[in-house]
């Protein structure tokens, strides 16, 4: 390990780094301007151009940013031509990498800070691919995805808590009263109990454990991915404590509103 790390500094190998046409190769394949990737990375946008055209030679920090981004080792990104099938197949890796993560159960983690990205990236593979990731033993097979959220509508699953969902492919697969991630064109990311309406098919009422907040109805149309929570993640210290008297009263104002909006849908 040592003595790799310390031939990608000797001079004769530094002579001959594919690092800077990798570059703008890795840039292009994101579809990303040089300003936009300068940005990514953390360096001006001149550097970008002449680490491109090989006047400079990028520095390590870069490298391993690009590296971090692309998931990409330092030695590939140095003296591989990962423009050419023959270096890496690199396309085709990802793909079958990505291909992978939905049977060994590998959940990207979308972060509040994130959420606004996943709005227009959900569907992107490069956008998800700078996801974090992480696994749970429990899992079976299945495509996951993990959303942090934030607010007291669900009470009492408390505010910073990450619900781990599994991927709703219909709608006619949603149970009512059971609780989903829903992603939607108005609305964003929210975590809420759905009904589904009997008499209006293209209507869902999304509902809050909190009976502070009134439930609302969304139509089917505007309805851009669904997970169904199947755990919860949560910090022991944010873990909510009722008095039965107020946990009462709770579960007896919910149970009424769901009565009200099951009258209403039937």
């Amino acid at each position: 390990m040592y003595t790799k790390f310390i031939s990608i500094f000797v001079p004769n190998l530094l002579a001959m780094s594919y690092a800077g046409k990798n570059f703008r190769y890795l840039r292009k394949l994101k579809g990303l301007t040089q300003e936009e990737f300068a940005n990514k990375i953390d360096v001006k946008r001149s550097l970008i151009g002449a680490y491109e055209e090989e006047r400079a030679e990028p520095k390590l920090e870069a490298m391993e940013r690009v590296c971090k981004m692309f998931k990409i080792t330092l030695d590939d990104l140095i003296l591989k031509d990962l423009s050419t099938p023959k270096a890496n197949n690199y396309l085709e890796e990802r793909r079958n990498l990505k291909m992978e993560s939905t049977k060994t159960g590998i959940i990207h983690f979308v972060p509040q800070k994130a959420t606004a990205g996943y709005m227009s990236g959900y569907e992107d593979p490069d956008f998800l691919d700078e996801l974090n990731t992480f696994t749970l033993p429990m899992l079976t097979p299945g495509n996951y995805r993990a959303f942090e959220i934030i607010g007291d509508s669900m009470m009492p699953t408390p505010s910073g808590s990450v619900i781990v969902g599994e991927k709703v492919n219909d709608i006619d697969e949603v149970k009512t009263s059971n609780t989903y991630v829903v992603l939607s064109k108005n609305d964003g990311i929210v975590y809420k109990r759905v009904l589904k309406n009997n008499k209006a098919k293209n209507k869902v009422t999304l509902v809050s454990d909190n009976p502070s907040y009134e439930p609302y109805q969304i139509n089917t149309d505007d309805l851009l991915e669904m997970w169904k929570a199947v755990y919860i993640l949560q910090k022991a210290g944010n873990i909510q404590r009722w008095d039965v008297n107020q946990l009462a009263g709770i579960v007896n104002n919910l149970q009424q509103q769901v009565a009200d909006l099951q009258k209403n849908i039937n």
